[in-house]
C-alpha cells in the first residue's frame, strides 16, 4: 500500500499491524469550524449496511475534509446476535452513550448519526447534508510525523482563548471488505468507508497535543486517513476538525 507501511506482528489469522507513515504531512482547517458527521454502526445490524454504503459516497464529496469530515464508529452491543464485528470496540458503544448521557442523542441505536454534536434523522427520510456556513473559531493544524506521531496544534479565534479542549485522533480505514458468516446479515459481503480504526482522547488542555502512532489490528484497507478534533469536557459538539488523506 503506498505511502505507509504494516509491521506484522505474533501469528495466526489475526495479526496486529503498526502503521507508520513514511513520509511527513501537515494538514489544517479552514478557520471556520469544519462539519463532523459521525455514524454509529454495526456488522451485526440489518438497518445498517444502506448507512455504510451512503457514508462510501461521501468519499467523492467536494467539501471533504474541508467542509466535511465523516466517521463510522462501529459498536459491539449488537455482538452477540450471530456475528462480531471486527471493527467493534466497547469504547465506541461508550462513546454513543456518552451523546445520550450529555443530551446530544434521545436513544442509542443504529445506524445513528450524529452531525455537529446532535442527533441526525434526517438520513431516514431525506439523506442528504445541508451543510451551511460555520461559526469562524480558529485554525486547527494536525501535523504526522514520520514514524512517530502525530501534532495537534489549535490558533483560536479570541472568544475561546483560554479554554481547555479534549483532543481526539483516529485513524480511518476506506474500501474495507467483510464477508458477514451469521447474524442478521449473513451472506452478505458488506464494503466500507470511513471507518475508525484507532480513536485515542486526550485530557483537558490548551494549545498543543500530541499523540503515539497507533497499533492496528486490520490490514486490509485499501487506503488510509487521518482525523482530529477538539471538543468541549463534557460537551458532544466539536469544537473544531481537521484530517485528509495518508499519502
Amino acid at each position: 500500500m503506498n505511502g505507509w507501511r504494516g509491521m506484522l506482528l505474533g501469528g495466526g489469522l489475526l495479526m496486529a499491524i503498526v502503521t507508520q507513515p513514511l513520509q511527513a504531512l501537515t494538514l489544517q482547517s479552514p478557520v471556520e469550524r469544519v462539519n463532523l458527521l459521525e455514524l454509529y454502526t454495526s456488522h451485526g445490524c440489518s438497518s445498517c449496511p444502506p448507512a455504510d454504503a451512503w457514508l462510501r459516497k461521501l468519499e467523492s464529496h467536494p467539501g471533504l475534509w474541508q467542509r466535511l469530515i465523516p466517521v463510522a464508529f462501529h459498536v459491539d452491543y449488537w455482538d452477540n446476535l450471530g456475528w462480531p464485528d471486527r471493527f467493534a470496540s466497547p469504547a465506541f458503544s461508550k462513546m454513543q452513550r456518552d451523546h445520550q448521557r450529555q443530551g446530544a442523542i434521545r436513544s442509542v441505536y443504529t445506524p445513528g448519526f450524529v452531525l455537529n454534536g446532535r442527533e441526525w434523522r434526517q438520513w431516514f427520510y431525506r439523506p442528504q447534508l445541508d451543510l451551511q456556513a460555520n461559526e469562524e473559531v480558529g485554525a486547527l493544524t494536525l501535523k504526522v510525523e514520520s514514524g512517530t506521531g502525530a501534532t495537534l496544534q489549535f490558533s483560536p479565534e479570541p472568544h475561546l482563548n483560554g479554554v481547555k479542549l479534549e483532543a481526539h485522533f483516529a485513524i480511518l480505514g476506506f474500501g474495507l471488505s467483510s464477508p458477514i458468516g451469521g447474524g442478521e446479515n449473513h451472506g452478505k459481503t458488506l464494503k466500507e468507508s470511513f471507518v475508525v480504526l484507532s480513536h485515542t482522547q486526550t485530557p483537558p488542555q490548551q494549545g498543543e497535543w500530541r499523540f503515539p502512532w497507533p497499533q492496528l489490528s486490520v490490514n486490509d484497507a485499501e487506503r488510509l486517513a487521518v482525523v482530529a478534533w477538539l471538543s468541549r469536557p463534557g460537551n458532544s459538539e466539536q469544537v473544531q476538525a481537521a484530517g485528509g488523506w495518508l499519502p
